[in-house]
């Protein structure tokens, strides 16, 4: 494969990790919303900083792609977001974002075509997702 076609795949991977980035940031959003109970008080302020770090990672995502000469998207992936006000179901959701997230970040360090510096970013990235999947092994 040419330096274009791995450019190419890179970029369209960053961009699908754009994407469900910006889907994180709005279930996030709306989870903090609509959670309910005395597990608001804990789940409230945890759903507003995932939501807040989605907003982080997209913005380094976005950051890569223009780096790399490419578009990026400005739509949110269209896997649906679940309403519920059922805290376990939502934290069921996030954990289903974060093994998601984590694994296509785990994809594209796996291609050619990062330097040193995108390398560390998005590797700190995968780092903070797996974190993330394993807070809410706790919580679950």
């Amino acid at each position: 494969m040419g330096g274009d076609d791995n450019r190419e795949k890179l970029i369209e991977k960053l961009n699908g990790a754009l994407g469900w980035e910006m889907r994180a940031a709005t279930l996030y959003a709306h989870y903090a919303a609509y959670v309910k109970g005395l597990y608001r008080l804990h789940l409230k302020p945890y759903f507003e900083a995932e939501a807040a770090e989605s907003m982080m990672h997209a913005n380094t995502v976005r950051g890569a792609i223009v780096k790399l000469g490419g578009v990026a998207c400005t739509d949110r992936d269209p896997t649906e977001i679940v309403h519920t006000t059922d805290y376990t179901k939502m934290l069921d959701e996030a954990m289903k974002t974060e093994i998601r997230a984590a694994r296509s970040y785990r994809e594209i360090l796996g291609l050619d075509g990062l330097d040193d510096e995108l390398h560390d970013a998005i590797e700190q990235i995968a780092f903070a997702e797996e974190r993330a999947v394993e807070e809410l092994k706790q919580l679950l």
